[in-house]
This record gives structure tokens, C-alpha cells and sequence, in this order.
């Protein structure tokens, strides 16, 4: 089995706000262009314009209604790899095709030494990877890391595609292990949290949750009014509970 670096240098990764995220789906789709001529390359499809279409996507996304009391609110929730700090995708790998990077964190598929077992999807509590049926291999969120540290593109490209593609603003990239990093302290400001912490695989890629709407109350009367969409702790919890149960079905 895989073994995983002591450390790592940088933890490179997103965070995701679902408070301004619209599921207009531009992540996805500027995802899948990049990485079909990337390092991922290519991402197939299987009978696209057929009732029963398949392929490869890096990066969906779900979108949900969450009731509160009075009203509810739809939240998108856009899933991805989390470059986890303990992966259990990399340590259930036999060959050594998955792996992660000691310099940045990343975790990667060496797409000539998979050989299709699929153990890492069944590892990864997140369902992150997905199979190519056409090639045989697995395929996962890359980081675009032919992208951001491609000295050939100008420096405001150097991002992860879906950063850039994303007309809100709703997800970022940074250095996660930087606690003076601008992501480091979008987290904190916002109460950002960890997809099934309780797992403990430590993801890097954060969630901020969605803000209370006030729809003329107080801020302390919208978390009454609303405790599944409030952002104190507790609140959180149950949306992250109920998110899960609904990414694991």
C-alpha cells in the first residue's frame, strides 16, 4: 500500500463559500475543459447526447432545499476532492498510482500505474473519484497543478480553473497551512468547516457556511427563525449532518 509524506510544505486548496455560490455550474464546465487537455487528459464521455449518459467530471455539483422555520433556501453544494491530510485514497492504493505530494499537498492519480481496482473510490468518504470507463483508470480534482505553476500563463491565471470560471466569487485558493493566508483567514472570519470531520481524514478544502437571511429580522432572531442556515456552531453541525447523509446515499 501507498505510503503517506510526514508532512507537507504547503497545504494547497479551496474554499468554497455556499453563501454566494449559484449552481450556475461554471466550475464544472471550466474543469472539464482544462483537465481534457491537462494532466487529467483525457476526461471521456460515454454516449453524451443518450438518455443514459456517462463520463468523467472532476467537479459537480448538487444543489439542495434546506428548510428553516417560515421559509427555506437553496444551497449548492459543489464536491470535489478535498486533498485530505490523511487520505485514505492514497493508502488503500496497491501500486502507488495515488498519491500525495510532500512540496504542496496535493493528492494526484498517476494515470500509468492505476490499474482500474477502484479501491480508492470506495476509500474516499466523499465520492471525489470516478472511474473512466473508456481509458480504465481513475480520475480526481488535480488542483489544475499544470496550471498553477505554469510560468507560461500570466499570473492571475495561475489558479485552479474553477476559481477563475466562477462569476460570484464563491470559491478560493490558497495556502490552508498559512494561518496569515487569505484563505486561512476567509475560514476563520466565516466559521469555515470540514466535510465529515468525524471520519478523520482532514480534509484541506473548507466549506463556509450559508449566511442567516435576514428578510427584515434581527441577526439574532434569524437564528431562531432559521437554525438550519445559522452560522454558529451548533447550526452548522446539522446542515454538515444533513449534507452528508445526502452526499452518501
Amino acid at each position: 500500500m501507498t505510503t503517506l509524506p510526514e508532512t507537507t510544505n504547503k497545504k494547497l486548496g479551496l474554499v468554497i463559500d455556499l453563501d454566494i455560490c449559484v449552481g450556475c455550474h461554471a466550475c464544472a464546465t471550466s474543469c472539464k475543459e482544462w483537465n481534457t487537455g491537462g494532466y487529467s487528459a483525457p476526461l471521456t464521455d460515454q454516449q453524451p447526447y443518450s438518455a443514459d449518459p456517462h463520463g468523467a467530471w472532476l467537479n459537480r455539483i448538487h444543489s439542495y432545499e434546506v428548510e428553516g422555520v417560515g421559509r427555506s433556501q437553496t444551497v449548492h453544494f459543489p464536491r470535489s476532492c478535498l486533498h485530505c491530510e490523511t487520505p485514505a485514497c492514497v493508502t488503500v492504493c496497491p501500486t502507488g498510482a495515488s498519491y500525495k505530494r510532500a512540496e504542496d499537498g496535493i493528492v494526484l492519480v498517476n494515470p500509468d500505474m492505476c490499474i482500474g481496482c477502484k479501491l480508492c473510490s470506495w476509500a474516499c468518504a466523499y465520492g471525489a473519484r470516478e472511474y473512466d470507463y473508456e481509458v480504465g483508470v481513475m480520475r480526481k480534482c488535480t488542483l489544475c497543478v499544470d496550471r498553477i505553476y505554469n510560468p507560461h500563463l500570466k499570473e492571475e491565471d495561475r489558479i485552479p480553473a474553477c476559481v477563475r470560471a466562477c462569476p460570484t466569487g464563491a470559491r478560493h485558493y490558497g495556502d490552508l497551512g498559512d494561518p496569515s493566508s487569505k484563505v486561512s483567514k476567509l475560514v476563520k472570519e466565516r466559521g469555515g468547516y470540514d466535510l465529515l470531520p468525524e471520519m478523520g481524514y482532514k480534509p484541506v478544502n473548507k466549506y463556509l457556511p450559508p449566511r442567516a437571511r435576514r428578510d427584515g429580522v434581527t441577526a439574532g432572531d434569524a437564528k431562531a427563525k432559521a437554525p438550519m442556515l445559522a452560522t454558529d456552531g451548533s447550526r452548522v453541525e446539522k446542515f454538515l449532518a444533513w449534507a452528508d447523509k445526502v452526499l452518501s446515499r
